[in-house]
Order: C-alpha cells, then structure tokens, then sequence
C-alpha cells in the first residue's frame, strides 16, 4: 500500500489531458457482454476500475486485449456464469452485469456490490425495471438472482431519477421482445454514450439524453467501435484545482458543455475562465467569493464534484452553503478537511463553510474516491506537506494524478507505507 504526500504553495501551470470517462467505462464494459463479435473502445481510462471489469469480463469467457488505449473485447465464448463473490463486490458499478447477463442469456446471478461509502443506494429501481421486463429477481445469501422466461418491452416510470437503473434497464431491454419506454429517466452524458455504443451494435434506441427513452428491441447485437467521451468529473476536478492554485493552466480533451453549471459557479467567484472547443483555460484569482451550491441531477451541479469544491471555498471570502440532495453521506471529507484547520460545520444534508482561512499540511485519510480529489486540492493550497493514505479510494477514477500533477508543476509524491503503517490504517 502506498501513501501520498502534496507539498502546498506551488502554483500550477501548463496543460494537461483528460482521460475517458470513468462513469461511461463502467457501463462500456458490461455492455460488451451483449455483442456477438469483438466491440473495440477507445480512450478508456487507466484506472483500477476498468482492470477490475476488464477481469470479470474474462472470468465468464470473455477475451480482453488492452493495446494502448484501445481495449478488444471478444464476447463470443461468454457464458451466464455466477459472480457472486470475488472481484464483483469490489465496485459499485459491477450491477451492470445483472442487465447485461440478463439482456444476453436471461439469466444471472451477481455479488452485490460495493465500491464506495457513500450512504444508502439501493437498486430497488434496477429490480423493479427487470421485474416490468419479466424477470424474476430475488436476494439469496447476499447475491441478486436473476430469471427470465424471455424479456418483454415494458413501460417503466423510475420513482427517482438514476442514473444506475436507467442504464441497466437499456441493457436488459435492447434485446426485449417488444417496446420499453423509460419515464423519469436519467439524463447524464454517460447514458448517451452507453446508448451510442448500443446504438452501434444495432440497437434502436431513441431519446437518451432526455428524460424519455424509447427502445425497439432488436434480435441481434453485432460487434462495433466506439470511443469514450472525455471524463467531465476528472476535467471539473482539474479546473477546480486550477482554480484553485493555477496561474495559467489549459485543460485538453474536455466537452465544456458537460461543465455548464461548476463553470457558472467559478464564474461567479471570480475565476477567469476560456473555452475553446475541446479546451478549457483557467486562471485563478487573488480575491475568490464565497457562492452557495447545490447538487442536483444533470443538468444541475454535480454532486461528484461537490467534495473538491468544498475544498476551494476554504479559499473564498465569505460564508458558502454547499447542500447535496443526491448522496446525504457525501461529508466524510470535511472532518479531515477540519484537521488542515478548515472552517466548517455540517448541518444535516449541508456544509456551511467560512473563509477565507489558511489550510495547514496535516495526515489525512480519503474515506471515497472523490474525498480524495478534495483532500488533493486541499494540500495543493495548504502550508506544508499533507499526507494522504485510502490512495485506493482515489486510483478507482483518476488515471496517472501523480504525473499529471508533476507535470503542472506540483510537488507531489508517493511511498510505500511501511507494515506498521498498514496495520493502523485498516485497524
């Protein structure tokens, strides 16, 4: 296990690339598993999300050739194998096998899963969609079972908005018998990628994007290319950063629009901002003010970037109320943020943050993949070294931080823990 440490003050400059989008990949890959000949992706990121996927994919028959950033995956050989163990409780957005294995062979049975602690988030809304398709699901010793006769189109209306059920829904229902509306769909870029890669495979899908979607159930899905959008959380977590602490920093590979409502908001505490048409450049101001936020289903203010926003008021004149209405367990980075000497206090689904104070280097520890980005940004602008460990939290979504980082001009670094070290932190 590795630690990380950020010696603060450093300001940043230069440019840096964005990788494929981490909430596309997750869903990419299992939607493979409905083709019948090689489906080819392109740009995908780096990161220990996708080598875990990549893995599952080949544990029920699949073939799997990575050849830069190109991944091959040869769905052919894949059986409806159980995962109900093992590497599939490792992330969250392993239920995604659950509509494709149900799409492809009408049958599966996966681990329920994991990823990261960010309060309840149930699947009820995934097990009503394959229930309205004819599926028949049950809870047994902590996997989902899942059975079909055959799948029928359907009419499902989800009671809330998500992203999770309105993708797996797509997967089981483009080989449906039938028609299936989805009503009260999720809206996000990565829905319209996932139903651009099916749409490629020969699936007929209308309205992603909207909170409508129609699907035509098709007979076959062939193999295809398709290359990833540009992560829009990884790009709004650079621009936050240079935000932040940038003197002149370019982003490249990013789709502004995705970006709207963090730019609108940068905008509004004085951040000087330019958009190009796959670029960003961002310059950080001496005087930032305080702005509330809110975070919303897309089109509103992402609540990924919510915690490494939190970071950047610190900096800010003022007092900010950040609310987040998606993940109310989404706080677990403000006590460490509190142990660098920020000023902020949670009250109920709220942080109420006051500034502008200057953050101190501290040991910290990034309890989910986006508390990590924040803690990051936090010792970017810190006095001192900050030390950060949970680095597995943070390698599950960002592809090469550390040299992207180096590159801007941050001094920022890794270690190998030592056994005491690991002993007390998973204690």
């Amino acid at each position: 296990m590795q630690k990380l440490f950020v010696e603060g003050g450093k300001p940043l400059k230069g440019s840096v690339r964005i990788g494929g989008a981490k909430n596309s990949a997750v869903a990419l890959l299992p939607a493979t598993i409905l083709a019948d000949s090689e489906v080819v992706i392109e740009g995908l990121p780096d990161i220990s999300d996708v080598e875990t996927l990549s893995a599952l994919l080949e544990e029920i028959g699949g073939k799997v050739k990575r050849n830069g950033e190109s991944v091959h995956i040869n769905p052919a050989q894949m059986t409806a194998m159980p995962l109900p163990n093992g590497k599939v409780k490792k992330l969250r957005a392993s239920y995604y096998f659950m509509g494709a294995m149900l799409g492809r062979f009408k049958r599966a049975v996966i681990g329920l899963p994991g990823g990261c602690h960010l309060g309840p988030r149930p699947i009820d809304q995934h097990i009503k969609g394959f229930e309205a398709l004819g599926a028949t699901v049950t809870n047994e010793q902590g996997a989902i079972y899942l059975r079909a006769e055959k799948l029928v189109g359907a009419r499902i209306y989800l009671d809330v908005v998500s992203v999770g059920a309105t993708i797996n829904i797509m997967l089981a229902a483009v080989k449906a018998e039938g028609k299936t509306v989805i009503e009260n769909a999720a809206r996000e870029p990565e829905i319209i990628d996932v139903a651009t890669l099916l749409t490629s495979m020969g699936a007929n899908i209308k309205g992603a994007g909207t909170d409508v979607i129609r699907i035509e159930g098709v007979e076959k899905l062939s193999g295809c290319m398709h290359t990833i959008i540009p992560d829009r959380i990884e790009a709004g977590t650079y621009t936050i950063m240079a935000a932040a602490i940038g003197e002149d920093v370019l982003i490249d590979n990013v789709i502004p629009q995705h970006l709207e409502p963090l730019l609108a908001k940068l905008r509004e505490m004085g951040v000087e901002i330019e958009e190009g048409e796959e670029q960003l450049r961002i310059r950080s101001s001496s005087h930032l003010s305080a702005v509330d936020i809110k975070t919303l289903v897309h089109p509103g203010f992402p609540t990924d970037l919510q915690q490494p926003f939190t970071s950047l008021l610190t900096k800010a004149e003022g007092t900010a109320i950040v609310t987040d209405t998606i993940y109310s367990a989404r706080f677990k980075h403000i006590d460490e943020l509190r142990r660098m000497s920020a000023q902020i206090k949670v009250e109920g689904a709220s942080a109420i943050v006051t500034g502008p104070t200057k953050l101190q280097g501290a040991k910290v520890r990034a309890s989910d993949l986006r508390a990590g980005a924040a803690l990051i940004i936090a010792g970017l602008i810190a006095d001192g070294i900050t030390e950060i460990t949970g680095l597995e939290h943070i390698d599950r979504g960002y592809e090469c931080l550390t040299d992207k980082l180096s590159n801007l001009g941050a001094v920022i670094w890794r270690e190998e823990m030592s056994e005491q070290e690991i002993e007390q932190f998973q204690s």
